[in-house]
């Protein structure tokens, strides 16, 4: 009985792992079930889509908008409390750069957000509400061009977030305390391309 657990527990502990890599998404199509919005929406969407990069699928920002801030998200793969972690690059952007991972997505104007901005070398923990961005907690970082991983963590109202697995903010906030959609998250003409969404939950 002993050794049957023993193989039981791990799977428990994996069975509620959501992994989205985009392999099964078609080239310049968008992830099933996920959709395009914007804060302070401008009069063009950026345009979102899957990417073939060698052998492997990416989600990238592909023509900037004129939107405040840009979201690409999942309103069906709700998340509240738990991990949620993504592989990602900046590509190009004149007005900001970089990006990050946004979560209990209610809608375009509410949510929480954690960023990283290589024009400004820094790493910062928000939360939008009403359409207005509120910042939590920040850090100062220089990253090197190239992928690197993002991931936050929320317990109740305590949040934790990470690049490249070094924990950097910490803070608490009860703004968003409902769950919501989970999806990734660029300022103005910031292009950037993600890989590898994990969420726990």
């Amino acid at each position: 009985m002993r050794a049957l657990w023993l193989l039981i527990i791990p799977l428990l502990l994996l069975a509620d792992v959501v992994v989205e890599d985009f392999e099964s998404t078609p080239v310049g199509k968008l992830p099933k079930g996920w959709q395009v919005a914007a804060t302070h929406q401008g009069s063009r969407l950026a345009k979102w889509a899957v990417e073939k990069e060698g052998d492997n699928h990416i989600l990238s920002l592909v023509r900037p908008g004129t939107s405040a801030f840009n979201l690409c998200y999942n309103p069906k793969l709700t998340f509240k409390e738990g991990k949620i972690a993504v592989r990602f690059r900046a590509n190009s952007g004149h007005i900001d750069q970089g990006g990050g991972i946004a979560w209990r997505i209610q809608d375009a104007n509410n949510y929480f957000v954690v960023r990283y901005n290589p024009l400004e070398d820094n790493f910062r923990l928000y939360y939008v509400k009403h359409g207005w961005r509120h910042q939590i907690a920040g850090a100062n970082i220089h990253l090197s061009p190239g992928w690197h991983q993002m991931s936050i963590t929320q317990k109740g109202e305590r949040i934790t977030a990470s690049l490249d697995g070094k924990k950097l903010l910490k803070a608490r906030s009860k703004a968003i305390p409902r769950a919501g959609g989970v999806g990734v998250w660029t300022k103005a003409d910031a292009a950037t391309s993600f890989d590898d969404l994990r969420v726990w939950r």
